[in-house]
Formats: C-alpha cells, structure tokens, sequence
C-alpha cells in the first residue's frame, strides 16, 4: 500500500514512529473540539492530555512530550493559561503548535496569538484568513472559516517562518506547507473535513504528536497534514454524510499507513 501512494510513502516513517512511541500530547483547545482531538489523537496512536488552567496547565506539560495550543473558544482560564504553558514548553524544549483559530477582528484572541509568535512554535498551523491576520496582512475570516484560498497566505506564511525558525501549515483546497526554505503542497482529502467541527483542532493536535517524533518541523507538519487528509478520503469513501464521516474518520487515521 505504501508503495502505490507516492504521498503516503513520503511521511509513513513519521506516522510510524508516532505510533511506537505514543507521545503524549498537551491540548489547550477549544472546547467545542475537545471529544474528537482526544478521540483523534488516540485513534492515531498519540496520547491526549487536557488543561488550561493556571493552577494545572504548565505543570501538565512538564510531562508531555509537545504542546498544542488553540485559541478556537478562548476562555479567561485559557487566556491566564496559555502564555505561562507556552514559557514551561519552551524552557524544557518540547515542541509546540499555535493554531490562532478565528483571528482577525477578534480583539484578545489576535493580539495572543501574534505575541505568541514570539515564543517560536515549531509549527502555526491555520488556515489562509487565520495566517494572514497573524501576520498582519488581512483581517481574518468568518469566525474560523477561511475566505482565502492557502496560495494567497504563501507571503505571509513565510514571513511567520522567517520569524520562528519552524514551519506553517495552511489548510485549504490545497494544503500549503512552508518554512525557510522549503514549500510543499498537499492536493488531498476531502470537502467533508470542513463539515465536521474540529477537524482543524485535530489537525494541529495531530502536527504536534508528529513534532514530538520528528525534530523537523516541516516534516512534521507534511506528515500530519498528508495523515488527516489521506484518513479523510478513506472515510470520505465509506460516509453518507457528515455524521458517518467522523464516526468514519477515527477509522481511518487508525488505518492509514498500516
């Protein structure tokens, strides 16, 4: 199988250590996609943990082995949360992931996000609105929804590069990937992942249990990315709708690569 998907041979030794090594993963996310990033975290063989207190969150992700951290429902407790886990991860070098959902006009969430950046997150993953309100070029989207496509964000993706040494994401139609040097691009998956909610809060979960097993961030977030997309088609495949669909997706992610 892995021979015959040229796309899926590419990132198969990443998906694999992800499965023998089981990271743990810490989730600051929205709670509205807490059920399918810890569902699709284990479903991938990662391990979820999540807190976004104060009190607890930064000692959790002393024994975690990435962080990620998602805006998507930003809570008083996250917003006193965030920056003190994001300090500990960085101190004790795990890798993280910021995925500013939905900034823009959004008036404490974007300016978080954007000093955030300067903690340099292995990976920013988002979509095109998202990524280029972080850097300051645009105004965001409709909520998280994006209304660029990923090749318009390509400038500002690589200035947040520039910025953090890591790499950035960009979901769309075709998915974009780009650090310093490098660009890919993934012409996969599906329309039924932007119909389930969380599919993107599983996506950046899903790049920081890669980031825990792979030391190049660019790699990591090929893989992860390549990962959702190839288990989105499979369950895309076996779906009536968008409730088979995520039932169907968590399959999936089990069995790709395998």
């Amino acid at each position: 199988m892995t021979g015959a998907d040229p796309d899926l041979a590419a990132v198969t030794a990443v998906l694999e250590a992800v499965r023998a090594r089981q990271p743990v993963v810490h989730c600051l996310t929205a709670t509205v996609s807490m059920a399918i990033v810890a569902d699709g975290l284990l479903a991938a063989g990662a391990r979820p943990m999540m807190t976004e207190t104060l009190a607890e969150a930064p000692t959790v992700t002393t024994v975690a082995d990435a962080l990620a951290v998602n805006l998507g429902t930003l809570s008083t407790d996250a917003m006193d949360g965030i920056p003190a886990t994001v300090a500990v991860a960085v101190a004790q070098q795990r890798p993280w992931v910021l995925d500013p959902t939905a900034i823009g006009l959004a008036p404490v969430r974007t300016p978080l996000a954007r000093a955030l950046v300067d903690s340099r997150p292995a990976v920013v993953r988002g979509n095109a609105s998202e990524v280029l309100a972080l850097a300051g070029v645009g105004t965001g989207g409709r909520g998280a929804d994006s209304t660029a496509g990923s090749d318009v964000a390509e400038d500002a993706a690589a200035q947040i590069a520039a910025r953090t040494g890591g790499a950035v994401a960009v979901s769309g139609a075709i998915d974009l990937i780009v650090d310093a040097e490098r660009r890919a691009h993934v012409e996969r998956g599906t329309a039924l992942l932007t119909r389930v909610t969380g599919t993107g809060c599983l996506l950046g979960a899903l790049t920081a249990a890669c980031a825990a097993v792979e030391p190049d961030p660019f790699r990591a977030a090929l893989a992860a990315t390549t990962w959702l997309d190839l288990a989105g088609e499979r369950a895309a495949a076996r779906s009536t709708g968008p409730g088979s669909f995520r039932m169907h997706l968590l399959d999936a992610l089990d069995e790709v690569g395998r």
